[in-house]
């Protein structure tokens, strides 16, 4: 089973790189895959590499998914 997340782009670096960040956490990741990446923009992230450009609203739907169901996860 494969898991990508939505992460939200802080800074484009060179070399179609990207500094992104998830709850506080930031990783640089690749963004060769994806055109016209720019400060603000979500993408679905899988393995260090952004798959896919995503709307906020969607990103913000998903992330409280996984953050409901990590939190059943920790109730059991």
């Amino acid at each position: 089973m494969c898991l990508a997340i939505p992460v939200q782009v802080k800074e484009v670096l060179p070399d179609h790189m990207a500094k992104v960040t998830l709850d506080g956490v930031s990783k640089i990741v690749s963004t060769a895959l994806v055109d016209d990446v720019r400060p603000g923009d979500y993408l679905v992230l899988h393995v260090g590499y952004a798959l896919a450009k995503i709307d906020p609203e969607e990103a913000e739907r998903t992330l409280a998914l996984i953050r409901e169901a990590a939190a059943m996860g920790d109730a059991a």
